[in-house]
This record gives structure tokens, C-alpha cells and sequence, in this order.
């Protein structure tokens, strides 16, 4: 599915967000704090725009993702970067490889996200960083319905006209749907190896900016 949309991806998301995607990543950035010399893994990175303002900043980055589409991709507009194909439930790196990791709009997506949780706790150094960015919950009750009937009758039409692939978004209404809400996730965080959860709404919380340490640090 993903390697079907890879062409218009970056292009799909501006619209069907109203642009606000550009505010997420640049405050996934600032959550990070990553500086020039320390690795980080951005996983679930697609075509690599989540990274390129990581590898602009002297930071070494490596993007992950399992479409080889995205990669392909990412990888004809920026052949300076050293995209990886990787599963977030099997990462091929080894212990402690990474000074952070960050996943944004990707979790949801993962098969097993507690074994995904685990995985990028064992990559990452005792002491490291986890920025997880991802679609939330509103906490106002008035926002949150009509986020809801944006999700599911807005969007879909959107998609349609702007994507590649329209009726692959599709699945996005339904896995927003099933996640769990900030609290939940920042329960299932502390679970699989990290201290120190906390959590910012963005955009009213339709998305929210999850942050962790490596425990053992």
C-alpha cells in the first residue's frame, strides 16, 4: 500500500493536514535536541523528509522504513542519506547503536507496537532519547467531533482527489480510530523500557509529541 502512494506522499500529507505537518516535524526536531555528531534513527521515514532537517543540522541520521517504494523514493532526492529498509518489530542494528529515535505517524501503523517499543529501546543507548509523534485525541469534546467527522468524510474525499492512490487512505480513518489516546500511550511507553514519559499536545491534540529516556542512562 505504501509503496503505491510513495510518488505524492509528502504532497498528500501537506493537503489532507493544511500544512501543519510542516509544525509537527519541526517540533519533533526541537524534541529530539539532537546534536551534530549523534545518531539518530527515524523510523517509519518514508521518503526521508522527516530526516533531511536532522542531516541539515550535522546530525547523523538514518531513515527506516519498510516500503522499499518510500525508500526508492526518498532515496533519488536525497542520495546523501543512508536509507535502511528495516521492520520496527526486527530492527536490523544492533545494541545501543543510537543516541535517539524518533517514529512520526508511523507507530500506529506497526503490527506490534509494544514488540516495536521494545525494539527501539534495545537500539538506543541507556540514557537516549524516544520523540514519538502521532495522531491523538482531543481532550475537548466539541474538537474531537469534529475531528471525527473530518476523518471520516472529509479526508477520504480529499484524499481521493490529491493522492496517487486515494482509496489507500482509507485505512488512516480506521487506525486513528483504534489508538489509544495520550495517556494510554505514554502507559505503554513506560512499559517497554523507557522512563521519564511525558507527553504535548500539538494542534489541539489531534496530535500529540510523546518523549522518553532510555532507562539505564
Amino acid at each position: 500500500m505504501f509503496d503505491d502512494v510513495a510518488q505524492r506522499y509528502d504532497v498528500t500529507n501537506d493537503v489532507l493536514s493544511a500544512g501543519q505537518d510542516r509544525l509537527w516535524r519541526r517540533a519533533v526536531v526541537r524534541a529530539v535536541d539532537a546534536r551534530p555528531g549523534e545518531l539518530v534513527l527515524d523510523l517509519a521515514a518514508g521518503t526521508g523528509t522527516s530526516s533531511e532537517p536532522f542531516a541539515d543540522r550535522g546530525v547523523r541520521v538514518v531513515p527506516c522504513d519498510f516500503s522499499l517504494g518510500m525508500l526508492r523514493t526518498g532515496k533519488s532526492r536525497r542520495p546523501d542519506l543512508p536509507f535502511t529498509a528495516g521492520d520496527a518489530t526486527r530492527l536490523p542494528f544492533t545494541d545501543g547503536a543510537f543516541d535517539a529515535v524518533t517514529i512520526s505517524f508511523g507507530l500506529r501503523n506497526v503490527v506490534d507496537v509494544d514488540r516495536a517499543l521494545g525494539e527501539m529501546a534495545r537500539v538506543v543507548r541507556p540514557g537516549g532519547r524516544l520523540v514519538v509523534c502521532e495522531f491523538s485525541t482531543p481532550p475537548n469534546r466539541l474538537l474531537r467531533r469534529a475531528y471525527g467527522a473530518y476523518l471520516h468524510h472529509g479526508l477520504p474525499r480529499v484524499a481521493r482527489l490529491v493522492s496517487s492512490h486515494g482509496e489507500a487512505y482509507g485505512y488512516l480513518m480506521e487506525s486513528i480510530d483504534a489508538w489509544p489516546d495520550q495517556r494510554a500511550l505514554a502507559g505503554r511507553i513506560g512499559a517497554a523500557g523507557w522512563e521519564h514519559v511525558q507527553w504535548q499536545d500539538l494542534s489541539a491534540g489531534v496530535v500529540a509529541l510523546h518523549r522518553a529516556v532510555r532507562a539505564g542512562g
